[in-house]
């Protein structure tokens, strides 16, 4: 019989990535107090309320998708850091890559009469190029509860390991059902889809997502949140956001400006003027860490 399984906050994080990694999905269960959701909701509710219906039968066309969220709500940022799922990140993503990054943050509220979704791997987003890694660590925040009749996320358990040619049948579906506060975690190899809202009331989740730091992502952080804003955010959540290498010689630019006004080689912090001085900013200790196995010249 198919069941998603259910832990508490206080499971053990390994026991947690073991789960995901053979089921490719699970439940956490009442991470988020009442008031803590009903604060985010305060923050994001005016954003969300004048997004419009998506335009496409795959995002839903009575689905909205609000998304920006570092800058538009503290409590989001919060959550982007909560130490529960960086520590599962830690565990799930740092096998294939250095650094980690946020790939999406968005509010995806499924209105009345919103039919199922496709069943979809969210992986795809890269096509079928990835099919020998883990990509992504994903997450839906419930903040309203989440039923089978109002669209609880469908879910083929067991199915990361399953060919992309896969032809996923009902009976090898069941939904994430749980309560507002709780937290629905899915890779980015397993089978997927939004139910059916059958329901009189919105279904409203926040999808807060993470992927390898080599990897483009879904949501374009630099653009949603640049430089002259994000310089004033938390130094973790700017890593995040992408203002870090991904690993070594990946991400480094060139500023702007007058000959000679900045150095030529930069990492992304520079552009928040937290790097000063005219040197490389790659040193050989940069490039050790980075790959403790790469030769060095003298």
């Amino acid at each position: 019989m198919l069941k998603i399984k259910h832990f508490k906050k206080t499971s053990s994080i390994n026991e947690i990535k073991e789960a995901l990694k053979s089921d490719g999905a699970l439940v956490v269960d009442n991470i988020l107090s009442n008031e803590f959701v009903k604060k985010l909701r305060e923050e994001t509710d005016p954003y969300m309320e004048s997004t419009p219906n998506s335009e496409d039968g795959f995002a839903g066309r009575l689905t909205t998708r609000t998304g920006g969220l570092v800058l538009r709500s503290e409590k989001c940022r919060d959550l982007i850091q909560n130490k529960v799922i960086l520590s599962l990140c830690d565990k799930f993503l740092l096998e294939y890559c250095e650094r980690y990054q946020l790939h999406l943050t968005q509010i995806i509220r499924l209105k009345p009469g919103q039919k199922a979704q496709p069943i979809h791997r969210d992986r795809w987003a890269w096509g079928p190029h990835l099919s020998h890694v883990e990509p992504q660590l994903n997450t839906i925040w419930a903040l309203t509860d989440f039923t089978k009749t109002n669209g609880a996320t469908r879910v083929a358990v067991g199915s990361p390991k399953w060919d992309d040619k896969h032809v996923v049948n009902e009976s090898e579906i069941i939904q994430a059902e749980m309560s507002l506060g709780s937290v629905f975690l899915y890779s980015g190899s397993v089978f997927h889809g939004g139910g059916a809202n059958e329901s009189n009331e919105d279904r409203i989740g926040l999808n807060i997502t993470y992927t390898l730091g080599w990897l483009r992502q879904e949501e374009n952080q630099y653009l949603s949140t640049p430089p002259e804003l994000a310089k004033d955010l938390e130094p973790k959540l700017q890593q995040l956001i992408g203002y870090s290498m991904g690993q070594y010689a990946l991400g480094y630019y060139t500023p702007p400006g007058k000959p000679g006004e900045h150095p030529e080689i930069r990492t992304p912090e520079y552009a928040l003027g937290k790097i000063k001085g005219t040197s490389s900013s790659m040193t050989t200790e940069d490039i050790k860490k980075a790959d403790p196995k790469t030769h060095i010249e003298k």
